[in-house]
């Protein structure tokens, strides 16, 4: 087991990448505090499941825009669990529209849970980690439209694109007391954020011609490569982001 031991957060948990990554994170061993903001039961039923494998895991509410919200998370999971090991920042959400459409409290939205959450995240995540004397790892859940431009989305952009010199700039600082901080980078993802893109044939038919593999990706893809770099084998890298997209940013051409 990758990760037996160890004992991680995953925010925004309750369905989709998160789900998966926690779902993954059990399998390999550890005892995992599952983030939701509204879905008690998509939380709920992660953690029966975990249960069920012979895992440990407790579902715990939280918006991670709010700093409290963030510093109770934190503090529940090492209460119930005694420390902290891995931080997955993943929880966000998305809005299309056209930028001169956008209002602002759109913009205030996706920016507060897509980057000001990652960095509240990390902050208290660090803070625990550095206080046990480390290491530890933290992975942030950002996307390809960190960076590349997606015309209609760009709060969410600018936001992924914030969370890549955020990862960067504070793995320097945390390099000190063994806190790695990596970004994994989604491409075209089967979950419930893209149901209507998927019930869209045309559009479909687009994006999969955009991506060399020519199909969306599976969570349990992303959560595979989130277990490697929340492992002991991961130990040497650090303020780096890994594209999971099938190619697509090879071959993009009109996204």
């Amino acid at each position: 087991m990758q990760l037996r031991d160890k004992v991680a957060i995953v925010t925004g948990a309750s369905s989709g990448i998160g789900q998966s990554i926690a779902l993954a994170f059990a399998r390999e061993g550890a005892a995992v505090a599952v983030n939701y903001a509204r879905d008690t039961g998509g939380a709920e039923a992660a953690v029966k499941e975990i249960e069920a494998g012979g895992g440990r895991a407790i579902a715990i509410q939280a918006d991670v825009s709010k700093p409290e919200d963030v510093k109770n998370l934190v503090g529940q999971a090492v209460q119930q669990f005694g420390r902290l090991d891995v931080m997955v920042n993943n929880a966000g959400v998305e809005h299309k529209m056209p930028f001169l459409e956008t209002p602002l409290e759109v913009w205030e939205e996706i920016i507060a849970v897509n980057l000001t959450g990652p960095w509240l995240g990390c902050q208290e995540a660090a803070r625990q980690m550095v206080e046990q004397g480390g290491p530890g790892r933290i992975v942030n859940v950002s996307s390809v439209h960190e960076d590349v431009a997606m015309p209609t989305n760009s709060p969410y952009c600018a936001a992924k694109g914030g969370l890549r010199m955020l990862t960067r700039t504070i793995a320097v600082e945390l390099a000190p007391h063994a806190v790695t901080v990596n970004n994994v980078a989604p491409g075209a993802i089967e979950t419930p954020m893209d149901a209507s893109l998927e019930a869209n044939t045309d559009q479909m038919s687009r994006l999969l011609s955009e991506i060399p593999l020519g199909r969306m990706g599976h969570p349990e893809e992303v959560a595979s490569l989130a277990v490697y770099l929340a492992s002991d084998a991961a130990a040497y890298i650090t303020g780096s982001t890994f594209v999971i997209d099938g190619g697509m940013t090879r071959q993009a051409g009109s996204l």
